[in-house]
């Protein structure tokens, strides 16, 4: 089994999971009782979309494709930890 194949079957069984995880966390991201859920689900559905990037990425041999991920969890990263500090002053009364 080549490497092609290999990826594409994870592809195949990854994607109808991969939907059911995005339908959790944009009702999460919508109905979230606390900020710091809502900014969570935003995180964890950004690095899902980074993971199934990079697989495409492997899939069709298109090398910028895993640079766009890196991007994006990199600025979602950076995202939480803004989202992180802003949160921790207005809970400390800052």
């Amino acid at each position: 089994m080549s490497v092609e194949e290999l990826v594409r079957t994870l592809i195949i069984a990854i994607t109808p999971i991969f939907c059911v995880a995005v339908a959790l966390y944009t009702v999460r991201i919508i109905k979230g009782p606390t900020p710091s859920d809502m900014a969570l689900a935003i995180d964890c559905l950004t690095y899902d979309v980074c993971f199934f990037m990079a697989l495409l990425a492997v899939y069709f041999k298109a090398p910028f494709l895993i640079v766009c991920s890196i991007c994006l969890a990199l600025w979602t990263y950076i995202f939480s930890v803004y989202l992180a500090k802003y949160l921790e002053r207005r809970e400390l009364g800052e």
